[in-house]
């Protein structure tokens, strides 16, 4: 049986057990419905071996062999991951197109006793929904944005806003990436279509009628854009704007970057990026700082001479709609902070 999504809610509606992506480890790895497991039926591999047969020798060679390497694979799923399942289980299968690798599979799941049903039109189906909503319809979200410099613990604060009861949303996360020069999280970001599905399953959670906080940001988190309709959406939203003392600022860059602290060459080649800004004297010494374990003056030396200029060049010219003007950026602030925001809405 095909199930048909007609929005992005439909998927939290259904209620199935799991959702099986049977797609290749590489289409998974590019984007996949959030929170579905991988249980490939081709691998890559298998998958160009098949396609190369339909195209170059017989249609029906390649619909046998596939069958073949279908049936096996998903044997080895069967007796794998899926062998403590019972028998109330009910799972939803999805391809690239919701044709014959997803309902081959949920047939063989039916066959057991399973209540196995598939997406109609597969990953298509669900790409072309998150798309709709990200780049063709104006966003019904109410914004409000967290803005300020560098090092003033936006992003804590949003999940001090979280924690008020606010609804937050939280594009550094869904980025892996802080969005400075220092900022990566990790060994690499996901692709923009994944960026995408994380956005588009977090706003299709949230209620539009309520305010949705959102750390300002460029139009980039690292290497990935943020969609054109959240976009549009951000810069037509008020903002908070947050600032405190540099040296809490610096001490909260210190606190907040260790991978960036625990890798000397990581750094270093991070600050040589910086002489076209600055000459080489004065990354010179900041390197000198780095060498001699001084990361709160280099914190400090990077707010006030790198990020500070930079950012009043792209100051707004609509006044905030609010003026956080922090001692400190203790939890105990932040939390104070983020209760009065939450209550201000």
């Amino acid at each position: 049986m095909s199930v048909r999504i007609t929005s992005l809610s439909d998927l939290a509606a259904l209620g199935f057990d799991d959702i099986i992506d049977a797609r290749s480890p590489s289409e998974y790895a590019e984007d996949r419905i959030p929170g579905a497991i991988s249980l490939p039926v081709l691998n890559d591999e298998e998958r160009a071996q098949v396609g190369t047969i339909y195209v170059q020798e017989d249609p029906f060679k390649a619909r046998k062999i596939g069958a073949a390497l279908v049936a096996r694979n998903a044997a080895t799923h069967i007796q794998g991951p899926l062998a403590d399942r019972e028998g109330g289980w009910k799972p939803l299968v999805y391809c690239w197109r919701g044709g014959q690798r997803s309902n081959s599979f949920a047939s063989i799941l039916s066959q057991i006793g399973w209540r196995a049903d598939v997406i109609e039109g597969g990953y298509r189906t669900y790409r072309r929904l998150v798309v709709d909503m990200l780049h063709r319809a104006p966003l019904p979200h109410r914004l409000m944005l967290i803005d300020g410099g560098t090092g003033t613990a936006k992003t804590r604060l949003l999940h001090h806003i979280a924690a008020a009861g606010g609804q937050v949303l939280d594009l550094e996360g869904l980025a892996s990436h802080r969005g400075s020069l220092f900022g990566m999280v990790g060994e690499e970001q996901p692709s923009q279509k994944a960026f995408e599905s994380g956005i588009a399953m977090a706003l299709t959670r949230l209620d539009p009628k309520r305010v949705t906080f959102v750390e300002a940001e460029s139009s980039k988190v690292g290497d990935l854009l943020v969609p054109p309709a959240l976009w549009k959406a951000m810069l037509a939203s008020p903002y908070v704007e947050v600032t405190a003392p540099i040296a809490a600022r610096a001490e909260h860059l210190v606190t907040s970057y260790p991978d960036i602290v625990d890798d000397a060459d990581r750094l270093a080649r991070t600050l040589d990026r910086l002489v076209k800004y600055h000459g080489r004297d004065v990354v010179g010494g900041w390197h000198e700082l780095a060498q001699d374990g001084n990361w709160a003056g280099l914190a400090h030396q990077l707010v006030e001479t790198h990020y500070d200029p930079r950012y009043k060049r792209i100051r707004r010219e609509a006044e905030p709609e609010r003026l956080l003007d922090l001692a400190d950026l203790t939890d105990a602030t932040l939390a104070e902070a983020a209760k009065a925001l939450v209550a201000s809405v």
